[in-house]
């Protein structure tokens, strides 16, 4: 797993990002951008789709479970979100 910003990718469009993960055979591509269905033909892509309902790491990281569940069985052409318990 990799971080945009340990590729070198921080700077580029949704578009570009997913051109750019499917080219490096990425099966799996996490993110927490919400509208990404909306802007994207997600569909057209060969790629799974996780979406992380927060950007919040202190609340992230009491979800590690229900992220990992969502990497391991995510199928192409697929979005599961990841909905999060809010107190």
């Amino acid at each position: 797993m990799d971080t945009l910003a340990e590729r070198g990718w921080s700077d580029k469009s949704n578009g570009e990002l997913l051109v750019l993960a499917e080219q490096a055979g990425y099966k799996i591509f996490v993110t927490t951008d919400q509208n990404l269905r909306y802007q994207q033909n997600l569909e057209t892509w060969k790629i799974g789709f996780v979406v992380l309902l927060s950007t919040n790491w202190n609340e992230l990281q009491h979800y590690t479970k229900e992220i990992h569940h969502a990497v391991a069985s995510v199928q192409t052409e697929e979005i599961v979100e990841v909905p999060l318990r809010l107190s």
